[in-house]
């Protein structure tokens, strides 16, 4: 016999989950437990005919094999068949969500998780195996889940809990039914008891968090106390709340919490209570109301650690001007540090604070010699250095303000934001707003908004050996030197990808250049310096190391070339241009390998979004919407919605124009230089971005087919080992090119930095066509070695892959082994010998040795003493000599 159980004063979840096992274990009987709660009494008095369950004094304890047990692990709270979980030959099978306890039974299979429900696991496993369901099994299921996520309003639900709902309402749920028992008024007993804990209920502020305390005593045992408790903390808002309750001859106790910070699970732990971190309950028999509240009211007092506040969260130096700064003045130190607000002062006193919007109203009516003082807001809301989050919080909600001072001691020593207290509250997944709202961060600040997600793992993984120790070796000099060294950018975003990217870029909180100084002297490498940048570069063996000290960046005008400040590592990162290259990596021995992600990059890179840290990103830099575009395509991501919004602006107001052609150059050689760049190259085209490019270039079909038939020629030269490519970008340029019109061509010449030998491959394959291509395969079928150098004369092996793939010719591999083979080829005999037989310099030097050269290819000399042979005939033939 094959039994389920579960726990004593069963709620719908034990019910649910009771039920839904049986739809799993369809041989197993469901064990009616002794005690139901009120609303399941009600329930089962409808229903208990329909739903196969079974009274304990019907089963046979001798014949049972196998025990499922539901919504516990405790051998103590199923009744009286508990005994049977001690006998070794039963079979145990669990599905619980409750964490691990001391008294736990051990099952042949447990399926235990967090989750707000056990229905839920129950449910996923019915998905699992596609066991159907009636619409009254998805109501009964829903109802185990609704009932114990609180209609998915504790904070114990989960995204599972919502799948299992969601999956239940296919299924034909009737929400009627469940709101009917989900819902059900408090009886005469409860609201006697509910006004009794609400009278009694005390307020303690414990380290800044709100803790709320009751106790009642009741002569008879009154269901529903977790129910009470929710509707009490949904009147005092509490962070914590605890109801103790004396009811005939035991003591109950309930607890919730809505913090990480308290876990009233381990609070209730030495009363034989359990639960979750967020919802537990304990019963004691025979214990005192007062000394468990007591003993409670203690614990608190002693385990909450002290609330974050001002101090720990505030940005830190605050930027500030004077109240006789001008309108233009105060706009430029705004835009330069990327606030929305600031501080004014004189002296030491706090005066006033200005708005971007303030100053931009006074802009636009012609007021930009103005002193801000005239358009300032002088009534400011301030906080004391030691403020608590809540306090904090309740100031921003009440006033609707978003930025708060810190003042100590008359001095205004930093500022709240509404971004601060958010990512205090929610972490790193605090809903982001496009606004340049980051200022100098604390170095608390930035130890809080580390993702202390430790990546040594995934390194010792991805990395080769010397890498590692290199980083390790970086570490242990930059703990010696007292400085905080972090690896950044690509490599960071490349490593979490899994694609290989040594480019090292090392930003270091302090002097970057001492520290580079001193690292090349550890390596025993070359050392070039920058000190306008602050930036220097090791060579060590094939390695490149560059090295930053923190900085941030600001743009005098649109597209201007950015001027930098030293700053630290935050303010680094905001410089950059996406968020998924404004991941760090701590080097420092103590925190190896800890990743830092200020701006979430990693949930973007795993969401597979290219996204700008602020609005005006792609206005101070154009260039960066290509970037955008490479990246996009490099990784399959896609730009974020506002992202591409704000690049859509940039183009329509034409920032790109502002930028120089060399710059532009550069954007477009890293595109071409991608490992498949035509996919980029059809995102220029759909956002229009050739005008700034090749401003005659139409793509098209052909075009298109074109540069991939060279992208798929690239691979098999590659894999074959052939010829390699100096200038892999050349001949999708030479294609470009190909497609335009001669002015086009000639603009092109003009505009950009292009080498002589470049200008000329670019005419040189314009005036040629498919003939030419041709040619060269017939010398390959039918002629010589020496035939195909000819036709090889002049042309590189940039502009013979452009032309080939402008074509499609299939014998292009084939061609390139020859021209491989031809290139390799050289005479033995050089102009020393001819010299020597007489012969004086001139131009007929090369005429003899290219001669010479052919008949090797061709076979007809192979050695020395053939090719000297062969040279005095021929310089007989052509009178250079004489025949004796």
């Amino acid at each position: 016999m094959e039994i389920i159980l579960t726990h004593n004063n069963t709620d719908f979840d034990g019910l649910a989950a009771a039920y839904g096992a049986h739809k799993l274990y369809p041989r197993a009987i469901p064990v009616l437990p002794s005690k139901l709660g009120a609303n399941v009494q009600e329930f089962m008095a409808l229903h208990k005919d329909t739903l196969g369950f079974k009274a304990v004094k019907k089963i046979n304890p001798h014949k049972v094999k196998r025990i499922i047990m539901v919504d516990t692990k405790s051998p103590h709270r199923v009744g009286p068949l508990g005994k049977l979980l001690a006998d070794p030959a039963i079979d145990v099978h669990v599905f619980d969500h409750h964490p691990p306890g001391d008294d736990d039974v051990v099952g042949s299979y447990v399926n235990q998780d967090s989750v707000g429900a056990v229905t839920t696991i129950i449910v996923e496993e019915i998905q699992k195996r596609k066991i159907k369901l009636t619409s009254f099994d998805a109501t009964l299921l829903a109802l185990g889940i609704y009932e114990d996520t609180g209609s998915l309003m504790f904070s114990t639900t989960t995204a599972r809990d919502a799948a299992a709902i969601a999956y239940l309402l296919g299924q034909g749920a009737n929400l009627a039914v469940v709101g009917e028992f989900i819902d059900r008024p408090l009886s005469v007993e409860q609201r006697k008891l509910f006004h009794k804990i609400m009278r009694n209920a005390e307020v303690h502020i414990i380290q800044g968090f709100k803790i709320v305390v009751t106790t009642a005593t009741v002569d008879e045992y009154v269901e529903g106390l977790s129910l009470l408790v929710y509707k009490l903390s949904e009147n005092e808002s509490p962070d914590v709340i605890f109801a103790v309750v004396k009811m005939e001859d035991r003591v109950i106790v309930v607890g919730r919490s809505r913090i990480e910070h308290v876990k009233v699970n381990k609070l209730l732990l030495p009363l034989g209570g359990g639960g979750h971190g967020a919802a537990a309950a304990a019963s004691i028999k025979g214990g005192k109301s007062e000394e468990i509240l007591a003993l409670l009211v203690q614990r608190l007092y002693e385990t909450i650690e002290p609330q974050k506040g001002a101090r720990e969260i505030m940005s830190s130096p605050v930027k500030t001007v004077t109240s006789d700064t001008t309108i233009e003045e105060a706009g430029k130190v705004l835009l330069r540090y990327g606030h929305t607000g600031m501080p004014i002062v004189d002296g030491d006193k706090l005066v006033g604070v200005i708005s971007r919007r303030d100053l931009d109203k006074a802009f636009y009516h012609g007021l930009r010699h103005a002193p801000v003082k005239g358009f300032m807001s002088r009534n400011v809301l301030t906080i004391d250095v030691d403020s608590s989050i809540r306090e904090i919080q309740s100031l921003m909600i009440e006033h609707d303000i978003g930025r708060l001072p810190v003042i100590e001691k008359g001095k205004i020593i930093g500022i709240v934001s509404r971004t601060d207290v958010l990512r205090t509250l929610h972490g790193e997944d605090t809903p982001r707003i496009y606004r340049t709202n980051f200022s100098a961060s604390t170095q608390e600040e930035q130890r809080v908004t580390v993702d202390n997600n430790r990546l040594d793992h995934l390194m010792e993984e991805r990395l080769p050996d010397h890498i590692i120790t290199l980083f390790q070796n970086i570490g242990q000099l930059a703990d010696e030197a007292n400085v905080k060294v972090y690896v950044v950018g690509g490599f960071v975003r490349d490593l979490l990808l899994g694609v290989n990217n040594l480019d090292i870029d090392l930003v270091v909180e302090g002097d970057g250049i001492a520290f580079a100084t001193r690292l090349a002297r550890f390596l025993r490498a070359r050392l070039r310096v920058h000190e306008k940048f602050g930036t220097a570069m090791i060579l060590w063996e094939d390695q490149k190391i560059d090295v930053a000290t923190a900085r941030r960046e600001f743009y005098q005008h649109p597209a201007a070339l950015p001027q930098v400040e030293a700053s630290n590592l935050r303010q680094d990162l905001y410089r950059r241009d996406f968020t998924i290259n404004a991941l760090a990596l701590q080097l420092n021995l103590p925190s190896f390998g800890y990743l830092v992600d200020f701006f979430s990059g990693r949930k973007d890179l795993d969401q597979g979004l290219i996204r700008v840290l602020y609005n005006l990103s792609f206005v101070e830099d154009p260039t960066r919407i290509i970037r955008a575009i490479r990246f996009e395509q490099r990784y399959d991501f896609t730009m974020e919605v506002e992202t591409l919004e704000f690049a859509h602006e940039a183009i329509s107001r034409k920032m790109i124009g502002e930028v120089s052609h060399e710059r532009m150059f550069d954007e477009l050689l890293l595109i071409l230089q991608e490992k498949n760049p035509v996919p980029a190259l059809r995102r220029v085209t759909e956002m229009n971005l050739w005008d700034y490019f090749l401003p005659d270039l139409e793509w098209s079909e052909r075009l298109e087919r074109e540069l991939t038939t060279l992208t798929e020629l690239y691979q098999e030269v590659k894999d074959r080992e052939l010829v390699p490519l100096e200038t892999r970008w050349m001949p999708y340029f030479l294609i470009l090119t190909k497609h335009m019109k001669p002015e086009g061509v000639k603009l092109a010449i003009d505009r950009y930095p292009l080498k002589m030998w470049i200008r000329e491959a670019i005419v040189e394959l314009a005036s040629t066509n498919e003939q030419t291509g041709l040619l060269m395969e017939q010398s390959l079928q039918y002629g010589k070695l020496s035939d195909l150098d000819k036709l090889f004369q002049g042309w590189s092996i940039e502009a013979f892959l452009a032309l080939r793939a402008s074509y499609a010719l299939p014998k292009t591999v084939e061609l390139l082994e020859a021209w491989h083979i031809i290139k390799k080829c050289k005479t033995i005999i050089t102009g020393k010998e001819l010299k020597e037989m007489g012969i004086k310099p001139g131009p007929h030097y090369k005429t003899l040795l290219n001669q010479m050269r052919w008949d090797r290819l061709d076979g007809i000399v192979q050695s020395y003493e053939e090719e000297l042979e062969h040279l005095r005939e021929l310089l007989f033939e052509l009178g250079f000599v004489s025949k004796d």
